[in-house]
């Protein structure tokens, strides 16, 4: 790929300052990147410099940080003289796509332009993107400060090498990525996580157990090992002949709704969102969700902290 094939003090740009944006920038001006952030929420810009500001507090980070991150008051302004660029904008088909249109306009031509869906294929959202060799997924995750996978998504053989940059980038930005072969629906967390989700919510919805019941088996039962122990290596550690004896049993008994279940529909339809509307698979009390997230933020903070320092 032609360009700067360097992975450290590039001129990055982020789209989307909400959620996601705002760890993303934070990661890559860690790495001393010169990092510029674009949103179209005025909202959002001005409530940046305290979400970065909160960020530093909690890692007792360098005051520095921070500064190297600006605001960028158009998507041009932000992609001029980049080297690589990340799209955080809603999880929309059309709004990607119109966004990669202007990027391909406004960032030059070497540019590695990056994509944070979780789930959509990455040559949809490049669909109207005439130089797609150097467009690639970026599926970081929430909150990417704290968490530090990031799935990079190849198309095909066209953006092997940017896929293989990007690598390089996110690495030596102190992140995990992982290189997503082929361009799937969902990649391979989010497919994992909802094969998951769709047997739970038709274990729950056949009456076999309540969500309460459910969600105590996987954090007090396998939940506990996966972070030491992948699915492939436990099934090395018992046995494979262990493991297809089992899937013989439990495999035709698995849910195998096309597309998500009625339950869920239901939910949905009723309006119990979860906790923004107060009600789910839960019931939610004013207060109970506020708590949730800062106990999942505290637990994701001690570990990133842990790793911080083992890296000193």
């Amino acid at each position: 790929m032609p360009g700067k094939q360097g992975v450290g003090n590039l001129t990055t740009a982020v789209i989307g300052a909400g959620q996601m944006g705002h760890g993303i920038a934070w990661v890559l001006a860690e790495a001393g990147h010169t990092v510029r952030v674009h949103d179209r929420s005025t909202d959002a810009l001005e409530s940046l410099p305290a979400r970065l500001a909160a960020i530093e507090t909690m890692f007792g980070a360098d005051g520095t940080i921070a500064d190297r991150v600006t605001v960028a008051p158009s998507l041009a302004e932000a992609a001029a003289g980049c080297d690589f660029i990340v799209e955080a904008a809603a999880e929309n088909i059309a709004l990607k796509q119109a966004l990669f249109a202007e990027l391909e306009r406004a960032a030059p031509d070497e540019a590695i332009l990056a994509s944070n869906t979780s789930s959509i294929p990455i040559g949809i959202i490049a669909e109207r993107v005439t130089r797609k060799h150097r467009v690639v997924g970026t599926h970081f995750w929430n909150p990417p400060h704290l968490v530090p996978l990031v799935e990079v998504v190849q198309i095909g053989p066209e953006n092997l090498a940017a896929v293989e940059r990007t690598i390089r980038i996110l690495r030596a930005a102190g992140r995990s990525p992982v290189h997503v072969k082929k361009d799937v629906p969902g990649f391979i967390g989010n497919r994992l996580q909802h094969a998951l989700k769709r047997e739970a919510i038709a274990l729950v919805a056949g009456g076999v157990c309540d969500a309460e019941t459910l969600d105590q088996v996987v954090k007090l039962g396998f939940g506990r090992r996966l972070a030491v122990l992948g699915p492939m290596e436990q099934s090395d550690l018992v046995g494979l002949d262990l493991t297809e004896a089992i899937h013989r049993t439990i495999m035709p008994a698995l849910d195998v709704t096309p597309g998500p279940h009625p339950y869920l529909r239901s939910r949905v339809a009723d309006g119990h969102l979860g906790m923004k509307t107060g009600e789910g698979f839960y019931k939610w009390a004013p207060g109970e969700a506020d708590a949730v997230r800062a106990r999942l933020r505290d637990f994701l903070a001690v570990q990133a902290r842990a790793e911080r320092e083992a890296k000193k």
